[in-house]
């Protein structure tokens, strides 16, 4: 057999670990929810692709010689085609609450409108919320709901504020009114330019700690637009100047490794919007780093 072939027969990819495993310990849910966006985009495509671009990574990371073994239950996708946010709750609420005998649930989003039922598919009486977005999603619900709104959304739903941290808040992508409420309701709010000085992993884990101090389960909202556009074009959101993308993962793998972390979820990724592969890539390696960092907890 030749060298090539030998390589070729040897290599295990991430797409081997998720499948339908009934006693994983991980599930990857898909939730790809695209009404009442309030830029028009596609990022209902975002699950499939995600799940395309899974044999191009390897299990091995070279730099911590980790070999990724944990087995990930494909649970499919929610079907929310033309389905608005609000009709939306039930089935992504009940998407991650049947996943609750595992510990972690991945939610492929889909817009951000995602993340106030899977908060809720976690019981919203003991859950805290950290995001990493570039935006406040703090909007009025007067028009209903959006992408825009679900961290109000669930401020009215009865989350206190105390129980929310917001990391890389990006200037000139909120109003004054939205900054005002955030610090009302008591919410911990860290710029772009905190993360830049501290480090996002830095900040991530102090909040994670502190969370965990109020809460019993902790959700993770992964607004992928948090990112520098220059390095993450496939979201409307994403503005110059957030968060590099080696923060980002980096920050992935704290918030896997942390016990407290019950159910994350990716956010606004318009595959739409490629620039190549780039963006399949980027989300595909946030998902190696989320694995990485979950099987440090033994």
């Amino acid at each position: 057999m030749s060298m090539e072939a030998s390589e070729a027969l040897g290599w295990r990819s991430v797409a081997d670990l998720i499948g339908d495993r009934p006693d994983a310990r991980v599930a990857l849910v898909g939730a790809p929810l695209n009404e009442r966006s309030l830029t028009p985009g596609r990022c209902d495509l975002a699950p499939r692709a995600l799940r395309a671009v899974l044999p191009r990574f390897s299990t091995y990371d070279l730099e911590t010689q980790l070999e990724l073994a944990t087995a990930v239950h494909d649970a499919g996708d929610v079907p929310l085609k033309a389905v608005t946010p609000a009709d939306a709750f039930a089935p992504v609420r009940d998407a991650v609450a049947g996943q609750s005998h595992r510990d972690l649930t991945v939610l492929i989003g889909g817009n951000n409108a995602v993340t106030r039922p899977g908060v809720h598919g976690l019981g919203l009486a003991r859950v805290g919320l950290l995001t990493l977005d570039a935006h406040f999603d703090l909007r009025d619900l007067d028009q209903g709901l959006t992408n825009g709104n679900p961290v109000r959304a669930l401020l009215a739903d009865g989350l206190d504020g105390a129980r929310i941290s917001q990391l890389g808040l990006a200037p000139f992508a909120n109003t004054r009114r939205a900054h005002e409420t955030a610090l009302t309701a008591g919410i911990t709010v860290r710029t772009a330019a905190d993360c830049r000085a501290r480090g996002l992993a830095a900040l991530v884990a102090e909040e994670l700690d502190r969370l965990a101090g109020l809460v019993d389960r902790i959700y993770v909202d992964f607004d992928i637009d948090v990112i520098d556009r220059s390095q993450w074009p496939a979201s409307p959101g994403a503005r110059p100047g957030g968060v590099p993308a080696p923060d980002f993962f980096a920050a992935a793998r704290v918030v896997g490794a942390h016990p407290g972390v019950h159910a994350v979820d990716l956010t606004e990724w318009d595959p739409s919007l490629e620039i190549g592969d780039l963006g399949a890539l980027t989300a595909g390696r946030w998902l190696c780093e989320l694995l990485a960092g979950f099987q440090s907890r033994g």
